[in-house]
Formats: structure tokens, sequence, C-alpha cells
């Protein structure tokens, strides 16, 4: 979502005409996130997430994928404040939308809080008293800091969206031991998708279309 960052808002329609004139469906949209590290970049941050849920909205989105928005080096007092600023505005937005937002395990290297399911049951337990959101269960993210499947058997119930790539968000070129067996729980759990591949922007066409053909024969 740089185009958020960047204010390109005439971007959205122009994805909007190749999604249309392919014939395919937007079935998620990543927020443009913003890791708050002080009360000054609140507002930010809820424009560049009102923002994006517009963006959803032309797209007919049904999820968006959100971060906790906080720095991790926040002390927690002050952390619990900024999310509850941030998703005051946020949640009732995407509910009059009528999008689902999912919230992320992050990265090992992110700057943002929410890596474990101790830092996420604490996210949650602030921005979600309705109990309403879903969850995004990223696997690089997940294989990095060793917590794939303790977050898909804390949050399968809430699981609306997965996205897929080897580490460093690279393509795969076979199927791991671990991938193998995260299809297998996912179907266990009876998860019917969607799985986005969410890959760097250095890979190539044919890395793309590899790892869809990875992921295709493990599904079948």
């Amino acid at each position: 979502m740089k185009s958020v960052e960047t204010e390109a808002d005439t971007s959205i329609y122009e994805a909007k005409k190749f999604i249309e004139a392919s014939r395919l469906k937007c079935l998620t949209l990543h927020v443009g996130a913003l890791h708050v590290k002080d009360e000054v970049e609140v507002h930010r941050a809820v424009y560049y997430g009102k923002i994006s849920l517009d963006f959803a909205r032309v797209l007919s989105a049904p999820v968006m994928v959100v971060h906790s928005n906080v720095a991790r080096t926040l002390p927690d007092t002050q952390r619990c404040n900024i999310m509850k600023a941030i998703f005051r505005e946020l949640s009732p937005y995407a509910r009059r939308q009528n999008i689902k937002l999912s919230l992320e395990n992050l990265s090992y290297a992110s700057s943002g809080y929410g890596k474990n399911v101790t830092e996420l049951e604490e996210i949650f337990s602030i921005i979600d008293e309705e109990n309403e959101m879903g969850f995004t269960l990223d696997f690089c993210h997940g294989e990095a800091t060793g917590q794939t499947f303790t977050l898909l058997d804390k949050y399968y119930s809430r699981l609306c969206n997965v996205h897929m790539s080897n580490r460093a968000h690279k393509a795969f070129e076979t199927a791991t031991p671990n991938l193998r067996v995260l299809v297998k729980r996912l179907r266990d759990y009876g998860y019917n998708g969607p799985i986005t591949l969410e890959l760097s922007r250095k890979c190539t066409k044919q890395e793309i279309l590899k790892t869809k053909q990875v992921l295709q024969r493990i599904i079948k």
C-alpha cells in the first residue's frame, strides 16, 4: 500500500480496471501501516488506515490486513493508549464499510508490536472489545519467529487470511516440511482460504508461478 503513503489516490482506479479486465476478485487488501512512536503520529496512522479502507471498498475487498500500528519500543501504558486511539477510529469506520479487519503477526525484524501470541493477545484485548476482528497468519513471519503453529493453534477460529512466502518473502522452489505441515493443519481446521502469495517485489514472474504451483500440488 505504498500508494497510500505517497498519496497516489488515482492508482486504486487503475488497479480496479485491471482486476475487472482480468475477471479476478480482490479478496484482501493490506493497510498502509505506520508503527507509531509518539502520540503526534496517531493522526497520520488513522489517516493511512481510513484511506486504505476506502481503497478496499473501491476494490470490493471484504478483508483488510492491519498491524498493531505501534512501535515495539513504547512503554506499556503509552502503547495501550495509542492503540486505543487509532482503532477507536478505524474499527467503526471499517464496520460502516462492511470490511473485516484482520490482525497480522509481524516479522522478527519489524519495528512494530505483535510478533507472538503474548503480544497479539494484548493487542486483541485492547482493540477488539467486540470480538469481531480476524487474524492473518503470515507464514514467513511465523517461521522467522518460531511462532507459526503456536499462532495457528491459538487463532484458527479467527483465521481469515494466510500470507504465504518462503523465508525473507522469497519464492518456493520446492515444498518445505513446515509448509506441508501448515497446509495439512489448515485443512484439519477446515480453513477454506484465501491464501495470499505475499512475495518480495524482487521475485520474477516465473518465481511467482513456481510458488503457486508448489502450493497447488500440496493442496491437491
